[in-house]
């Protein structure tokens, strides 16, 4: 069981290498506020992550395979990243176009963000169910098996993003404030970036 706990964590750990939208969401949180609240997002992604896993091996994906409810799950993920995005790079500017956002950044309120924005992207139902059932396949892989797997696969997303929150905090005490404002400029336009390419991406038949 612990040879499969480790399979699913080199596995989780290689998918990571692809820096996603929330990649960048951690680090820059860490950045600007600090590894406690930057360790809130990451909570919040591994949490959703578990919670896409659990759906996919339970066969969940099969339905968003539907091309009809697949493309209303891409619109509201795209524009949800798309407005996250806008609200980063107008947050140098010291406006704010989500009212709920214009708190003080706390770790509650960092852990609903994180939330909504790995939420906001389903699709990643269909992902995990392609990746658990080619394992499943490949490695005759049993229930518990697919458990401790799993297990494994959301092991891989903590400890790679909390690397990142560490990252970002160290790097902190050496970026200046101008600096600063566009790396923020820069994540917001990287988050908006994987919107667009979520809403227009063509998918494989």
């Amino acid at each position: 069981m612990i040879k499969r706990y480790f399979s699913g964590l080199k596995f989780g750990l290689l998918l990571q290498i692809a820096v996603g939208p929330m990649c960048l969401m951690v680090f820059n949180t860490a950045k600007n506020v600090g590894f406690l609240v930057a360790l809130s997002l990451v909570l919040a992604i591994a949490l959703v992550d578990a919670f896409y896993i659990t759906l996919a091996s339970i066969g969940v994906s099969k339905l968003l395979e539907k091309e009809k409810i697949k493309k209303i799950f891409k619109i509201i993920g795209s524009i949800v990243l798309m407005v996250f995005g806008i609200n980063i790079i107008l947050n140098v500017f010291g406006t704010n176009i989500i009212p709920g956002l214009n708190l003080r950044p706390t770790s509650a309120n960092i852990f609903m963000q994180g939330l909504i924005l790995t939420l906001s992207n389903p699709i990643t139902i269909v992902f995990w169910g392609s990746v658990l059932t080619t394992k499943i396949i490949d490695d005759k892989l049993k229930k518990k098996e697919l458990v401790i797997f799993s297990v494994g696969l959301v092991s891989a997303t903590l400890l790679f993003l909390t690397a990142v929150a560490i990252l970002g905090t160290i790097l902190s005490s050496f970026i200046p404030n101008n600096i600063s404002n566009i790396l923020n400029v820069i994540v917001g336009a990287l988050i908006i970036f994987f919107g667009i390419k979520m809403l227009i991406k063509k998918d494989k038949n």
